[in-house]
C-alpha cells in the first residue's frame, strides 16, 4: 500500500512549506469577517500561519494577511486575531502532540 500525500501549505509570514496540519488557517469568511479557524473547513478565502506568535507578528508588519486574504484587514481586527491566536497557541500545540502521536 502507498504511503498518503500530505497536503502542505506555505506560511504567509515566512514561507515555509509545511504540513497542513501544522499550520492554523486564517479565513475570511464570505460576511467578510476576518477569524482563526481551527477546523480548517470553514467557508471562504483562507491564508496559513505556522504556530507561533513570532510569524503572527511578521504578518501583521508585512501586511500578508492583507494580500493572502485580498482585503484590507484593520489595524483593530489584526489585535483581535493576535489574542485569539495567543489564546490558540496553546490549543493548537497541544492538537499537534496527539496527531503527531497517533501517527507513530
Amino acid at each position: 500500500m502507498r504511503p498518503r500525500k500530505v497536503p502542505l501549505r506555505k506560511c504567509v509570514a515566512c514561507q515555509e512549506m509545511k504540513p497542513k496540519k501544522e499550520l492554523i488557517r486564517v479565513v475570511r469568511t464570505p460576511e467578510e469577517e476576518v477569524l482563526i479557524d481551527l477546523t480548517g473547513k470553514k467557508a471562504g478565502r483562507g491564508a496559513y500561519l505556522c504556530g507561533k506568535v513570532s510569524c503572527f507578528k511578521l504578518a501583521k508588519k508585512s501586511r500578508a494577511l492583507d494580500r493572502a486574504l485580498k482585503q484590507t484587514v484593520g489595524n483593530e481586527i489584526y489585535d483581535q486575531l493576535e489574542q485569539d491566536f495567543i489564546s490558540v497557541e496553546e490549543q493548537f500545540l497541544a492538537n499537534k502532540e496527539l496527531i503527531s502521536d497517533e501517527d507513530e
